[in-house]
């Protein structure tokens, strides 16, 4: 069972729709003992990030955190991958899993000498894919998906796949049980539901 957590920002309807599509049993839920017992955890997310202060007032984040020790598999899509690391100076004072170091950063205004359009919205490639990612079996390089977002992860070891604009970023991450996408796999064709699909079938 798939537990997709409702904090009242993720783009539920969309990615529980996709994983219902590819045959997974899904639950939308708050409750806390009901994700820390879950198999796999899915965290979608839209909007802001001080949204997620919401986990922490309900013990998702707590939940989460052991779960994830205790093996569960996590996917945290859009904002749901900004999550995992220590937090986002979109909202300082909201602390995120800090399941990896870093802080999530707005795209810089101007990049290479030109300005750079804010938010990033559309069609863009996974370059650097790392050929032991489990979440990115079938997916070929250069492989294009959909994105909207103005903040972006940092790069770092776990970064299983970088995506190019104003510089690069993560736009995957992936070590062991934790997983996130940076991009919508539900609304990024063939490719998006690949990525579902590898992530139902682990």
């Amino acid at each position: 069972m798939i537990a997709v957590i409702d904090y009242k920002a993720g783009n539920l309807t969309s990615v529980v729709k996709a994983l219902n599509y590819l045959g997974a049993e899904t639950t939308i839920t708050q409750d806390p003992d009901l994700i820390r017992t879950a198999s796999k955890i899915v965290l979608p997310g839209v909007g802001h990030f001080r949204s997620t202060d919401l986990l922490n007032k309900l013990g998702i984040t707590e939940a989460v955190r052991g779960a994830i020790t205790k093996g569960s598999l996590f996917l945290g899509v859009c904002v749901g991958l900004q999550w995992l690391f220590e937090g986002s100076t979109e909202a300082p004072e909201t602390p995120g899993l800090g399941h990896f170091k870093g802080l999530c950063e707005r795209f810089p205004a101007h990049y290479e000498g030109a300005e750079l359009k804010s938010p990033h919205v559309g069609w863009n490639s996974l370059d650097s894919i790392r050929p032991d990612s489990r979440l990115l079996r079938g997916v070929p390089p250069g492989g294009f998906v959909y994105y909207t977002h103005s903040w972006r992860a940092p790069i770092l070891s776990a970064t299983a796949s970088v995506t190019k604009y104003g510089g690069p970023f993560t736009g995957v991450v992936e070590q062991d049980n934790v997983m996130g996408v940076q991009f919508h796999p539900e609304k990024s064709s063939a490719t998006g539901l690949q990525v579902l699909k590898n992530f139902v079938e682990l």
